[in-house]
Parts: structure tokens; sequence; C-alpha cells
């Protein structure tokens, strides 16, 4: 039977991975001290780039104007898969034109740290979740996992999973491997780069080639053998560079990014204040790069002709406005993650961590229509300014602890309010996980003695035992 040719057309919109969208992403990643340094080897190298005086992107909304600047979108998406009361929190008084202190000492946070947080986040049963935290506990400074599926099996036996199969365990690791960074998990370099192009858009200039490339032939790229590379993925040589520049953008150590150091110091990205009229969230000025296009510069490329130079000061003009456009998507998305956050926080604001509502990563995304990863992103190393101190946004999130009549409390309240009462208890007589179990259901919390213990022990504070020799 003959097959008859036809031809269709089809018509649709797909996000493509640019290196500008690339770039924008990344820079969504960066915390705000690693922003400034991206921004300050920009100004470096593009001559096309300078600081702007005042806030805001005058100078950038004047270029949009000429047709050889048309190409750059209105948006740039980053996304893929609210005074009496409380002037006494901190806020300058009114009318002296200080400024609150912004920069605090963060608290050091390592990569099973990250892990462990993004792990409350998830649907997982008691059983899944001791798994989970012994591949998290298995995970090397670079983020790949360090021990086979057959040893992990073999180190659950003792915490009563002794008819577990690596089966079972395989199934967590691949939902594990959908944690942010991307690429984490991994057990060698070839899945980690795969896990990575596994979350582009399939419609990514040279995907299919590039998957190919880390699926069979890593060795020969690592040996710089161009010719078999060209020969088995049927591409020339500039197409051949476009795959190898794809895969070199990947990173081949996830983890590496949380470094060894104790502390650092941070600038809030946003800052939450009170105006008499209700809580309001807004970019903090003083931390964000303001960059403009040097206006000497853009004025010699409205002439006419085409010479090496201008064609040399056009270039740089596009990279400086794609730069400037990815900084505002930037703080536009960190804005509005931020805002949903404390919106739904309002009561944190007001009277403190004993407040804190359930929140997971799916609520926020769900709100502002983005995918978790990016949530993540976002509020990853992103500070916020409030009148109770510096936090970071991932600290508003906690799971949720339900009660047997249906009511569902933070995580993070609970644990407060066990801090709360160890503070206030009598030094002669501390009080012991039970009790704190009993003093908590007359909270209207019921939580199980060993969910106490574990939280006790999470905020490093010994037992009743011990505290009462510390007294």
């Amino acid at each position: 039977m003959a097959m008859k040719a036809s031809l269709q057309l089809r018509v649709g919109t797909q996000l493509t991975m640019t290196p500008q969208l690339q770039q924008a992403i990344a820079l969504l990643q960066l915390s705000t001290l690693d922003l400034h340094q991206e921004i300050q080897q920009a100004l470096e190298s593009n001559p096309l780039l300078e600081i702007e005086d005042d806030f805001g992107e005058q100078s950038v909304a004047e270029a949009a104007e000429d047709d050889w600047a048309s190409d750059i979108p209105d948006e740039l998406t980053t996304d893929s898969d609210w005074s009496d009361t409380y002037q006494d929190f901190g806020l300058s008084p009114a009318g002296t034109g200080e400024r609150p202190d912004f920069e605090r000492q963060a608290e050091h946070q390592t990569l099973q740290d990250h892990l462990a947080w993004q792990l409350a986040m998830t649907d997982f049963d008691e059983r899944q979740r001791q798994i989970a935290e012994s591949l998290i506990d298995a995970i090397s400074p670079a983020g790949y996992l360090s021990h086979s599926l057959e040893d992990l099996r073999e180190g659950l036996k003792p915490q009563g999973l002794g008819d577990l199969k690596n089966r079972e365990i395989e199934q967590v690791l691949l939902h594990l491997q959908r944690f942010e960074p991307t690429g984490i998990f991994a057990r060698d370099l070839r899945e980690c780069l795969m896990l990575q192009l596994a979350i582009l858009p399939d419609d990514t200039p040279l995907l299919p080639q590039a998957r190919r490339l880390v699926r069979q032939f890593l060795e020969a790229l690592a040996n710089d053998d161009r010719r078999q590379l060209k020969r088995r993925l049927g591409l020339d040589e500039d197409s051949l560079d476009a795959v190898i520049a794809l895969i070199r953008s990947l990173d081949p150590r996830p983890g590496s990014r949380f470094s060894d150091a104790t502390d650092d110091y941070v600038i809030p990205d946003l800052v939450a204040r009170h105006d008499g009229q209700g809580w309001q969230v807004a970019l903090n000025a003083e931390a964000l790069p303001r960059l403009r296009i040097q206006p000497d510069y853009a004025a010699l490329i409205r002439r006419a002709d085409k010479s090496q130079d201008n064609q040399f000061l056009k270039d740089h003009l596009q990279e400086a406005r794609w730069l400037i456009k990815s900084l505002s998507s930037r703080n536009d998305t960190l804005l509005r993650v931020g805002r949903e956050i404390m919106a739904r926080q309002m009561a944190f604001l007001e009277q403190g961590d004993e407040a804190m509502k359930p929140l997971i990563l799916t609520d926020i995304a769900h709100a502002v229509e983005m995918h978790e990863s990016t949530i993540s992103r976002v509020t990853t190393q992103k500070f916020i300014h409030t009148p109770r101190g510096v936090f970071e946004l991932k600290y508003f999130f906690s799971s949720q602890v339900s009660n047997n009549g249906g009511d569902a409390h933070s995580s993070t309240a609970i644990r407060a309010r066990i801090r709360k009462l160890i503070q206030e208890e009598t030094p002669r007589k501390p009080l012991s996980d039970s009790k704190l179990v009993t003093l908590l259901e007359q909270d209207g919390v019921h939580v199980a003695r060993r969910t106490v213990a574990k939280y006790r022990e999470g905020m490093k504070i010994p037992p009743s035992s011990e505290r009462k020799r510390l007294r």
C-alpha cells in the first residue's frame, strides 16, 4: 500500500531556551552579592553600560524606540516547569531621613540543609521520608550520590526497613532528582548533565543532539574528538560548536555553590513596611544594580554607516539591553513572589513565629502561575527586611502538621511554641518532651512526643536531663 505524502502547517508558540533567556534564569538564581559581582564584570567588559544615578529604567524606555532595538521583548519570562503599632520594631522614625540597617550576618546553610528544606515541602509518607533522609545524608559536596542503592538499602535495615527493595529507593531518588539545584542526586557526570538537559524546552535548538552526545559520546567530547562527534551526530562544524556550548553551559558540580564558609553578610532584596494603612512589600532600592545605556555611545549608533566600529557598538548595545531587561525581569519576579508570600504570612509580621501559617512551594507556584522550581530559585538566597528582622524568603515556608480535629499548624509555629515553653520553664524542673506534648495539647496543638523531640533536637536544645545540669 503506497503512502501519500502531504504537507501540513501547524501554528503554535513555544518557549525557546535562547542564551538571553538562559541569562535571565541564571540572574534569578544569584544572591545579591553574587549579582553585584556579575554586574561589575558586565560594566568592565561592555562600554555601553553605566551606573544609573536614579532608580529606574528611563533610559531603557528611550532606547526601545529605536528600530535597531526592536527585537527585545516587552516582557521576559524567567519561569521554567503589606504606624504606630509597629514603630518599635526597628523602623526609622518618620522624618529622620535615616534608613534601617539592612545588613546582617546570615546563618550558614549547607547543601543538606537546602535539600532537607525541600524535603519538608514534599508530600512523602514516613517510609519514603526515611529513604529520602538517607539519600540526602549520602550527598557529596558536589551534589552527587556517593553511595550505591545497595549500600543505602543495607544502611536502612536497622531503621525497621528490612523489607526494602532497591526499586523503592530508586522511586524516591527519581523524585529527589527534581529538587534544586538541577542535576542534584546524580550518580555520575552523565546523569547529572542529562538531568539538566531534561528540563529544557523540547524546541531548544540542537537539544536532541546534545542529549545524544551526553548519553553516548561524552568520552569523545572529553578527548576533543570533533571528527567522531560530527560523523556520529551528523553535524557540521558550526552546529557542533553550538551543541558543545549548550553542554558547557550546564553545571557539572551543582552542589558546589553551597560553600563551607561559616557565615556571610547579606543585603535584603525586599523590604516589608507598615505604612499606617497596611503592609507593603517593595524592592530594596539600595540592593538593586541600576544600569543604563551610555547616552554618548548610543547617540553614535544612530548614524547610518555600517562601519566595523559601529557594528561593534550595536552588538554591545544589544548585550547591554538584554542584561537590563533580564535584571528587570528578575526584580519583577522577585517582587511578585515576595508579595504573595508575605500576604499569606501577615500574621507572622504582627505576632511572630508562633503565628506562622503552613505554606509550601506549590501554594505560591499556583498563586503566581509559575513552576515550583522557579519558586525555589526565587526564594533561595533572597532576603527580606521586616520589622522583626531579616529573613531568607524560604524561611516563610513550613510543612503542615494536622491535628485530629482537622486543624493545621505550621511546623515553624510549633517549633517557636516549644522554644518559648522551654525558655519559660522553671530552671530546677525543666520540661520533659512528654510534658511539652501536654502543654501543646492545652493550646490545641496535638503532636506526638517523637515529633517534639525531633523539633527540639533540630533547634539544638538538649533534653530536660541535660538542661537541668546546665542551669
